[in-house]
């Protein structure tokens, strides 16, 4: 029997749509509101297909109406024929918006790298560029590999989705950018096993001039295994990261937390099976005010599916569904505040596929909190 409660229209827009602009797909949803307020929406164009691999860009595309329409697309970032990606913007206090991105030759497939198949000029480089602009015009692209990336591992990613500036502590004004990579196998092993996988942070504390390697979570005896990881700081100064866990712990997801501001993790990463997801990346989001901690991603347990947004109002401990999209194909996310009201939600999407489009949803906080 129908209850007379009329469904909530819901704007939503899309910015990027595979097949569209010389790009074949696009991936990898990142986004961040600049110090006017516009939004930026970030994504890998993929020219020839949708493979990890090859000819792709990081692209860019602005709202200045809360995400209801887009600018012309702009292409940020760019290394020839291969490829630029993983993009994690931040925007600091001062206005500033970096950038961090990785780079990667052309034919330097993921496979290959942690096979330990390719050099390490041609394997995942780590790069930083910058705006002062609110994003209009972007500085020429600064290499920061060798602060960030010990030389044994081999794979090496950003978030990916939205970096974060501390606001408060003793830590203020740090830059934590969440990474993952791979670190060599042993026995006959031969690198492609997802026990290789483990997580760390990057972080600044001199506005993205100089960089070092924050906490190491390396963890090969295939219990729990980081992998692409998004953070959030809470209001007592506490940083929480999630990641994505393909391991034999409970469900797919793992989460920790620092007490001083990224450097170390007050405990390794343990499992987080209250969030139901697939194997996937997942995006959070701290509103500030209210006093409220979100996660973003599919929540069918097998299938990338059922995009879902959900709640913790105690610092990532309990999780609580509070926004269902639809049932939909749906993957990748990032999480945004776009204003007092109304919190973007920027993630991949289509009918039949999880690849057709990126799109951006409005989603009132009062939903969420």
């Amino acid at each position: 029997m129908a209850s007379g409660v009329r469904a909530r229209p819901y704007e939503v827009s899309v910015p990027f749509r595979a097949g569209s602009d010389g790009y074949a797909s696009y991936r990898i949803p990142a986004v961040v509101a600049t110090g006017s307020g516009d939004l930026l929406a970030f994504a890998e164009g993929r020219v020839a297909s949708s493979a990890d691999s090859g000819d792709i860009d990081v692209v860019l595309r602005r709202s200045a109406d809360g995400g209801r329409t887009w600018s012309r697309l702009a292409v940020v970032a760019e290394n020839g024929t291969g490829t630029a990606g993983n993009p994690a913007p931040v925007v600091l206090d001062g206005g500033r918006i970096l950038l961090v991105h990785v780079r990667t030759a052309a034919d330097a497939t993921e496979a290959r790298i942690v096979r330990g198949q390719v050099p390490a000029e041609d394997g995942r480089r780590v790069w930083v560029r910058h705006s002062d602009d609110d994003g209009h015009s972007w500085s020429p692209a600064r290499e920061i590999t060798e602060q960030v990336k010990r030389p044994e591992w081999r794979w090496y990613a950003t978030t990916p989705g939205h970096a974060v500036q501390l606001r408060y502590g003793e830590h203020a004004g740090r830059i934590v950018v969440p990474g993952n990579h791979t670190v060599p196998p042993t026995g006959t092993d031969d690198g492609s096993e997802p026990r290789y996988n483990g997580g760390h942070s990057l972080l600044s504390d001199d506005g993205g001039e100089t960089w070092r390697i924050g906490y190491v979570d390396d963890n090969p005896d295939g219990y729990v295994n980081a992998n692409e990881t998004t953070a959030a700081e809470l209001p007592d100064g506490r940083v929480y990261f999630n990641t994505r866990s393909d391991a034999k712990a409970p469900g797919n997801r793992a989460d920790a937390h620092s007490l001083d501001g990224g450097a170390t993790l007050h405990r390794p990463f343990r499992p987080q099976a209250g969030l139901v997801t697939p194997v996937v990346e997942g995006s959070v989001l701290h509103l500030g005010e209210p006093d409220v901690l979100l996660f973003s991603g599919p929540a069918d347990p097998a299938y990338r599916a059922v995009m879902t947004v959900r709640s913790s109002w105690d610092g990532g401990v309990t999780w609580h569904p509070t926004h269902t999209v639809d049932g939909l194909p749906a993957a990748y996310s990032d999480l945004v505040r776009v204003d007092e009201d109304t919190v973007g939600l920027l993630y991949e999407t289509g009918d039949f596929s999880a690849y057709s489009t990126i799109t951006f949803r409005r989603v009132p906080v009062e939903e969420l909190a």
